[in-house]
């Protein structure tokens, strides 16, 4: 799809993406001069990702004031608190890589309008890499249409995942669901951004991915970047309101059902227990989710997000 061609929101999504990815890869060049604080244990966040995300909502409210803004550090703070158009942002998807010095991560940018992602940019600055969608419209990198792998087999399958990281996860019941997974699949693969993993679902170089524990603004962009590619979305169970329950699982339609069928014994890995432990700058964001999806009720019919469940913010 050229640039002539794109929607004028998703024009303004690349261009807040682009200005991120700036901020991100000079900030590469001196890491060893970083602030580094630390949100909860394994859980970092940096000079760059408030940098970024600043830009971010300044160039998206620029063209759109009367927008809606749920973004990692941030929160709720900026744009309008009941509009029915709200933009996800995660201004660094792997920040525990990017302290590091380990290159992979992302910038990812939704836009949900009534609790359903329109738009959506997922920027590897590292790779001047440039996954976008449009609904209705197919999913890309750069100007290649992405398609989803035509693997069927799970033993011929790549699957990326997510490991647990943070204090209290259940370890030996993801060791479980590991090993299941690894015993029936050619490979498995952790590099540690979600945003990207869910477009390397949607570009074929996986067959399908799998993880617990993310937020909207780790899967919003990379769901709807998925399905225009050809591939499914949804919880362990299969069902499509995977933003409630923190677990997600993608891929293409055969390597999908197949995964379904491993991961549903372990649905709901996290507990409601935890939920109500989590910060209370993830339950603003799943209120967020939840407002951006209800508001006007008189107006429309049901939406797809009833309530987005945050929880910690993955590594």
């Amino acid at each position: 799809m050229t640039q002539a061609a794109l929607h004028p929101m998703l024009n303004v999504a690349i261009k807040a993406a682009r200005a991120a990815g700036s901020i991100i890869n000079r900030a590469s060049l001196d890491l060893d001069i970083l602030k580094i604080n630390t949100k909860s244990p394994n859980d970092f966040v940096t000079e760059v990702d408030q940098a970024a995300e600043n830009v971010i909502i300044e160039t998206l409210l620029q063209a759109y004031p009367e927008h809606g803004i749920l973004a990692e550090e941030s929160g709720r703070t900026h744009g309008a608190k009941h509009s029915e158009f709200v933009w996800i942002i995660d201004p660094l998807d792997g920040t525990t890589n990017f302290i590091h010095g380990f290159p992979v991560y992302c910038v990812s940018i939704a836009l949900a309008h009534r609790g359903v992602v329109q738009q959506a940019v997922v920027y590897d600055p590292t790779r001047n890499d440039l996954f976008y969608a449009t609904k209705g419209r197919g999913a890309f990198l750069n100007d290649k249409r992405l398609r989803v792998s035509k693997r069927t087999r799970m033993s011929d399958a790549l699957i990326g995942t997510g490991f647990p990281f943070r204090r209290g996860d259940n370890f030996k019941r993801y060791v479980k669901m590991f090993e299941e997974v690894m015993t029936q699949c050619a490979g498995l693969r952790r590099p540690g951004a979600a945003a990207l993993d869910l477009c390397y679902v949607a570009a074929g170089y996986y067959d399908a991915f799998f993880e617990t524990g993310l937020n909207p603004w780790d899967v919003a962009a990379g769901s709807l970047i998925i399905t225009e590619a050809g591939g499914l979305i949804g919880n362990f169970t299969g069902e499509a309101d995977f933003l409630n329950q923190r677990e997600v699982v993608a891929g293409s339609p055969k390597i999908y059902g197949q995964l379904v069928q491993i991961l549903s014994p372990y649905t709901r890995v996290i507990k409601a227990e935890d939920e109500a432990a989590a910060p209370a700058a993830a339950k603003t964001a799943a209120d967020a989710v939840a407002e951006a999806a209800a508001a006007p009720a008189k107006k429309r019919g049901p939406v797809r997000i009833k309530k987005a469940d945050a929880g910690d913010t993955a590594a």
